[in-house]
């Protein structure tokens, strides 16, 4: 069987790797440095938080509650049960990733795949395409709601719930990238050369959808983790008194008066991380996309 090369790994008119290029359209985008490494920061926080947090985060300290930000020894301030705001905060947002990673991950194994199929095989498109618009009528946080409830609350089953929420966004996404692919001239010259669908689905198709399965992932990222406070906040997700961003807005909003600074920080934790993820997607698509070869 004759080995055809991918456009995917062609260089570019001076010999240039894609990858090369871009990385480099990344490095000269302001956005996209600065959101990337606002995540690499927070990825660092959130996975040495348990180490570096100055407090354990369930130490009560009823003599010093409510202190404003910038108490000694506690720079961001205290709750109500005089616990330190700040560490909360940094395990906090090692729960949202965990269970946003964790989400997104599920939808991509389950989407991706049925994404190729519906896009590749016409006989499974009709079936996967309504079980797809099945999906997509029931908006995306109260399928999530729905699924935490059935299942109970905890971190695994809130991003089993999410994850199960995002898969039809993946499978559209997939099938439509691999419809384009599918007639492509390098497609159809591997079929000709006898190769199975199979094989084409995973040398042929998958490896050049590869730049849209990851622009999706840094999507449904934001998506998930602004679903992830929802459900903890309603008290779906993250059970007390383990920290959770979306149980401190719960628990801080009936003390909003008095201690704003409980509520308006993890919730400015929850944005910065959400805005983050949308700007270097848009960055990251904006970099993978070939037409910008002619620019």
């Amino acid at each position: 069987m004759t080995v055809l090369t991918v456009p995917m790994a062609e260089a570019g008119p001076a010999g240039i790797s894609r990858r090369t290029r871009v990385l480099r359209r990344l490095r000269r985008n302001p956005l996209a440095v600065v959101s990337f490494l606002v995540l690499a920061l927070a990825a660092i926080v959130a996975l040495l938080s348990p180490w570096i947090a100055p407090h354990d985060v369930q130490q009560t300290d009823f003599a010093h509650t409510f202190s404003p930000p910038g108490t000694p020894g506690h720079f961001l301030g205290t709750d109500d049960l005089g616990r330190d705001v700040l560490s909360r905060i940094m395990l906090g947002a090692r729960a949202s990733l965990l269970v946003a990673l964790l989400a997104v991950g599920t939808s991509l194994i389950i989407g991706v795949p049925l994404g190729l199929a519906a896009g590749y095989f016409r006989s499974w498109d009709a079936v996967i395409s309504r079980f797809t618009d099945l999906l997509l009528a029931f908006p995306f946080l109260i399928m999530a709601v729905g699924l935490a409830a059935i299942r109970g609350a905890s971190l695994t089953n809130a991003a089993v719930a999410i994850g199960i929420a995002q898969i039809p966004g993946v499978i559209r996404v997939v099938r439509s990238d691999t419809l384009r692919l599918k007639s492509l001239d390098f497609v159809a010259a591997a079929v000709v050369d006898g190769a199975s669908d199979l094989w084409v689905l995973a040398r042929h198709v998958l490896p050049n959808a590869t730049s849209v399965i990851l622009v999706q992932a840094t999507v449904a990222i934001p998506a998930a983790i602004l679903g992830e406070a929802v459900l903890s906040f309603l008290g779906l997700g993250i059970q007390p008194p383990a920290p959770s961003l979306g149980t401190m807005l719960a628990s801080a909003q009936q003390f909003a008066a008095r201690a704003p600074w409980a509520a308006v920080l993890p919730g400015v934790v929850i944005m910065g991380l959400a805005l983050a993820f949308n700007v270097f997607g848009d960055a990251l698509r904006d970099a993978l996309d070939p037409k910008g070869d002619r620019r």
